[in-house]
């Protein structure tokens, strides 16, 4: 086990988020330690991992399980590491390895609307952000130079520079898709952190159709590749570091983390600044893990907002059959998309929605359906061909509003280490079921544009996660309706800092990775700029 246990900064989780932010601060000439709780995997590895499950559908599959720092899983069964105490399940998938959650994603590197950071002033809902869209473009751009992001131009996020990356090609699946569908539903490139040449030191995209769990041949950007540059910008890094306590002095500053190695035994670690840069669940799990005499309901947590108002998109889907063969499963899994929904006054009545086109290969889901429809043989072959040439999946991203009783809290349930597990309460409120039944429509109007056969909805009131978690440890300009400060800094804790996904005050309808790291990029410049006027 390493023994470094000061630094300048140090960084609680090496997500995304965090080993960018590490990365730029370290460039700035800061010495930065970074503590992940999960171990360091290659992409190798993972790609093995990922040939050799019986679960492909699975995207949890090829990361690694700890019980020194578990995460949840649901396949084969659920470990029932998160205890669900709600209405609705909150089935959220994270993973705890150096590069986190975004080695299982699609690349979807989205801005948010300028009309999303001010919703209650435009539409009576949700909540205002502390900042603008004009104020974090700089850094959507920035952001989008690391990860190499093309898109659509035409997304209503507007652009004071092109994107640093062209699309990649529109497979036929897409092509025939936009013609069939216009012009009454205009299908948009993704914007996506994927190469379509060589960039960074990484190939082209090849269509291998792998996208999620996990690009084989890195043509997509992930936190690995965040983690990476981070240690090469001088960043350290150690893995299998689980924080379990943030210490503080009398005046409530932080002085130091503790943290356990995978055989329990306990570090301490101390630092000028402090950055919890773990997921929204995690890093909530740890605020209220510090609790002390001063703090007794958790760091960062006197105005009881700590936890709460947990968004995620919560969605609905239809699967149904194309009167051609439209041949999914060449190219990337997520291509394109309907964004007509996403703005408008009709959002003071209703959530506005994204659809997401699928282009994963039908093969597998056909096989199955068939088969237990008593196909066989010839016969089998013929109907698994002709299906899953013409098998259409759409999904949507849908905006919930924060509610404060949607929350984070801890579980009387241990871990292998002895510390709780999470416990969260989520329900969908009226907002979300209008805006259900506004997608259910829309998904049937493409259907029958489409000239569609054998449809099939989700189940009615079932919701599933999208993994694109926000609002738990929210920014507010007030700090007695928000957790941080419009930088990410603790209103409670002079340095102590929180970037990721938990401090975003609504989801909006788009992916929120890219904004999440945007406003990692803003909290280093920020921290920079603290240390030079220290």
């Amino acid at each position: 086990m390493n023994t470094i246990n000061s630094a300048d900064i140090c960084v609680i989780g090496g997500g995304i988020c965090g080993a960018l932010l590490a990365r730029k601060l370290a460039l700035a000439g800061s010495s930065v330690l970074m503590l992940e709780s999960g171990p360091r995997v290659g992409r190798g590895e993972l790609v093995e991992r990922y040939r050799h499950s019986a679960f492909k559908s699975d995207f949890m599959a090829p990361y690694p399980f700890s019980e020194m720092s578990p995460h949840p899983v649901f396949t084969p069964e659920a470990n029932k590491y998160i205890e669900q105490v709600g209405p609705h399940a909150f089935q959220a998938q994270y993973i705890r390895m150096l590069g986190g959650t975004s080695w299982h994603w699609a690349a979807q590197m989205w801005r948010y609307l300028p009309s999303d950071f001010k919703t209650q002033s435009l539409y009576g809902v949700g909540k205002d952000w502390p900042i603008s869209y004009e104020e974090l473009e700089p850094y959507y751009y920035e952001a989008e130079v690391i990860s190499g992001v093309g898109g659509s131009l035409d997304t209503g996020s507007p652009r004071s520079k092109p994107f640093p990356m062209e699309p990649v090609p529109a497979s036929y699946f897409q092509q025939r898709v936009t013609e069939r569908l216009a012009p009454e539903f205009k299908v948009l490139d993704d914007c996506t952190a994927r190469n379509s040449r060589s960039f960074d030191g990484r190939p082209a995209c090849c269509g291998n159709n792998n996208c999620m769990p996990v690009c084989p041949i890195d043509a997509q950007y992930h936190g690995g590749i965040a983690a990476t540059s981070a240690e090469k910008a001088g960043v350290h890094t150690i893995t299998e570091a689980v924080v379990y306590k943030l210490e503080h002095d009398h005046q409530g500053a932080i002085t130091a983390v503790n943290y356990y190695d995978w055989n329990k035994t306990s570090h301490r670690v101390t630092a000028k600044t402090f950055v919890i840069a773990a997921n929204a669940i995690e890093s909530v799990k740890l605020l209220l893990m510090s609790a002390s005499t001063k703090f007794p309901n958790g760091l960062a947590n006197r105005s009881d907002q700590m936890g709460r108002n947990l968004c995620d998109h919560p969605a609905i889907g239809v699967t149904f059959d194309v009167d051609e063969p439209i041949w999914p499963g060449r190219g990337p899994v997520s291509p394109c998309s309907i964004g007509q929904f996403r703005d408008g006054d009709f959002r003071r009545e209703h959530a506005p929605f994204r659809i997401d086109i699928s282009n994963s290969s039908q093969v597998a889901s056909v096989t199955k359906e068939l088969i237990g429809a008593g196909y066989y043989g010839v016969k089998l072959e013929g109907a698994i061909r002709d299906r899953a040439s013409r098998r259409m999946s759409i999904k949507n991203a849908l905006e919930q509003l924060p509610d404060p009783d949607n929350r984070v809290t801890l579980s009387d349930k241990k871990d292998a280490l002895g510390l709780p597990t999470p416990r969260i309460y989520w329900d969908i409120d009226d907002y979300v079921k209008k805006g259900t039944a506004e997608t259910r429509k829309r998904y049937d109007e493409i259907a029958k544009q489409l000239g569609a056969t054998n449809i099939k909805h989700s189940k009615e009131g079932a919701f599933s996660n999208r993994q694109h978690i926000t609002g738990t440890l929210s920014m507010g300009k007030d700090e007695n309706n928000s957790v941080t400060d419009p930088f990410g800094r603790a209103h409670d804790h002079p340095n102590l800092y929180m970037v990721g996904t938990g401090v975003m005050p609504t989801v909006g309808t788009c992916n929120v990775t890219l904004t999440a790291v945007a406003l990692a990029l803003r909290t280093a410049d920020k921290i920079l700029s603290e240390a030079r006027h220290a």
